[in-house]
């Protein structure tokens, strides 16, 4: 207030001296002040490396993703501090859940046995997929996502998405991963008791290239726990972060999510905090090593 009031007395042609004695503020005092208005805020620098890091995964990591984030693009800082940068900003994660039943499992259709038995991770590529359905609301009505994920490297190999929840829904994604990933016979593709993967079509599909069908136990989830989980995490870090106004802008967003952030860049705590694409590429140029120090 005194500063302010020294302002206006010397717009009014008053000697700085005379002011500052009646208010009581030292000469130095006000120079400091100001002096002081004029300077341009530093820069932190940490906060510019956070907040880019939290914008490049679209508001989906927490602290521990974001330090690992941050950390790749050359700035080493401890969890506290980054919780502190976090809270300062406002960057917070969405988490919200919501759950819609999407298995028809009453049905009197063939069912596979448990083969993949919660044997989540396979030491090579194409040994184990799990298959599952999910569910996406626009403004337009539902559009359902079919997906394989090939458990290796935790990455999605195949997917498609229909207004309708039918075999072909299924088989497409299937068909997809098959013709880009080229599994050799005896892989395992696990999947939930629903109709859809029980059906003559989809069957026939594992039949024709030798593919070795598994379905959980009725009622159990766990059974399938990481297809369960990268739902969650699709519709925490995309879906529940729009409001879809079709099909296809529903469709195109969760495309891009799926090949332009989960796949190449999201990072991923069972893979060493690497994305899926990396892991893979590491882990083959480990076999490749491993392949010439043998022969």
């Amino acid at each position: 207030m005194s500063f302010q009031l020294v302002e206006q007395l010397q717009q009014k042609a008053v000697p700085v001296n005379q002011v500052c004695r009646v208010l009581g503020v030292s000469r130095s005092g006000y120079y400091t002040a100001r002096r002081r208005e004029h300077v341009v805020p530093a820069v932190c620098e940490a906060s510019v490396h956070v907040k880019a890091a939290f914008a490049a995964s679209r508001g989906a990591y927490g602290s521990r993703r974001l330090r690992t984030a941050v950390a790749s693009r050359g700035l080493v800082i401890g969890l506290y501090r980054l919780r502190g940068l976090m809270r300062k900003h406002g960057l917070r994660s969405v988490w919200k859940r919501k759950f819609v039943h999407t298995t028809d499992s009453k049905h009197a259709l063939p069912i596979s046995p448990n083969v993949l038995n919660r044997q989540f991770n396979p030491t090579q590529p194409n040994r184990a997929w799990v298959a599952d359905i999910t569910y996406i609301r626009t403004r337009s009505g539902w559009v359902y996502l079919a997906v394989v994920m090939d458990l290796f490297a935790r990455k999605v190999v195949g997917w498609a998405m229909a207004p309708d929840m039918q075999a072909t829904l299924v088989c497409r994604a299937l068909q997809l991963a098959i013709v880009q990933r080229q599994p050799a016979p005896g892989l395992i593709v696990h999947s939930d008791r629903g109709s859809q993967y029980a059906s003559a079509a989809h069957q026939a599909l594992l039949s024709k290239h030798g593919l070795v069908g598994s379905m959980s136990r009725k009622g159990n989830c766990w059974d399938n726990a990481v297809m369960e989980r990268f739902f969650l995490n699709l519709k925490m870090e995309r879906v529940w972060q729009n409001d879809y106004a079709n099909h296809a802008e529903a469709m195109n967003d969760i495309a891009d999510y799926i090949v332009s952030f989960y796949n190449s860049q999201r990072l991923h705590s069972k893979l060493g905090n690497l994305p899926p694409n990396a892991f893979e590429q590491k882990s083959a140029i480990k076999q490749s090593i491993g392949v010439c120090e043998k022969t």
